[in-house]
């Protein structure tokens, strides 16, 4: 009998195996990224020192702790939290519309010279245009709503996407190309086997420059008569010499930026599993 409850209690106390696969999987993550984990924390301590006991000046250099009780009084008032959906919503939908429009233009202009002759000079100049300079404008032909934030953020996101899918899709490698089409293989069977998937790498290397510069764009539009948002956020807190909400938003946005890369970097892997792993 008392085996009987001593194999009992074994059992109770042992973990389900989807608790097992899950620590390890937090483990694993970890142990992946041991080396960043660790430079983060130096950091931090050494901030910690020097807003402490270096320069112990509040509007000049917030301390990591003292960001944190920010973020937490942020978090309990609610104020944060509005913050965040509403820059959410901003991103994600000008970064969408920034992906599929951008796709469909690089699309274009690889497969078509003369579509190429037409938009590559809009392309260069307008990439090279300021943000911060018609962000005004836009908010003097949208208005103050969502509308003009989400279309100044596809505004700033998609031209890396463009340039990206439209190199992607003209660097081939040629002799590749010439033995699939000696073979007999149609236009469309030529893009589906060897143009989509060389330019796969790209693409996704195009996404990933195109959060960086959706993130700025979320800014650079909530600086122009938002009433809520991150970069509301930052700017108030600029213009109140509150350092420690300001350094809040900033840690937001650049953990959102982070788990973005994160997960287009995933999804590379997954769609190009011929590439070597660094």
């Amino acid at each position: 009998m008392s085996n009987q409850t001593a194999t009992v209690a074994t059992t109770t106390h042992k973990p389900p195996s989807g608790q097992k696969s899950w620590l390890r999987g937090v483990w694993h993550f970890l142990y992946q990224h041991r080396r960043g984990a660790g430079s983060l924390v130096f950091v931090l301590v050494a901030l910690e020192i020097v807003a402490r006991y270096i320069i112990d000046n509040q509007l000049f250099l917030a301390s990591p702790t003292r960001v944190y009780q920010a973020g937490v009084a942020l978090g309990r008032s609610g104020e944060l939290w509005t913050h965040i959906y509403t820059s959410g919503i901003e991103f994600i939908l000008g970064f969408a519309i920034a992906s599929v429009v951008g796709i469909a233009i690089g699309a274009l202009m690889g497969l078509s010279t003369t579509v190429r002759a037409y938009l590559e000079p809009w392309v260069s100049a307008l990439y090279a245009t300021p943000i911060i300079a018609i962000g005004p404008l836009f908010i003097l032909w949208f208005g103050l709503g969502i509308t003009s934030k989400v279309l100044l953020v596809v505004v700033t996101a998609i031209f890396p996407v463009i340039i990206n899918t439209h190199v992607g899709l003209t660097n081939v490698d040629q002799s590749l190309h010439e033995s699939v089409r000696s073979f007999g293989a149609s236009k469309w069977q030529l893009f589906r086997m060897v143009r989509l998937p060389s330019s796969l790498p790209f693409l996704v290397a195009g996404e990933r420059l195109a959060v960086a510069r959706a993130l700025v764009g979320v800014v650079v539009a909530e600086l122009f008569g938002a009433r809520a948002g991150l970069g509301y956020l930052i700017l108030v807190s600029a213009q109140t010499f509150n350092t420690a909400n300001l350094f809040v938003g900033v840690i937001v946005l650049a953990g959102s930026g982070v788990i973005a890369m994160a997960v287009l970097q995933r999804l590379e892997y997954r769609l190009s599993p011929w590439r070597v792993r660094e």
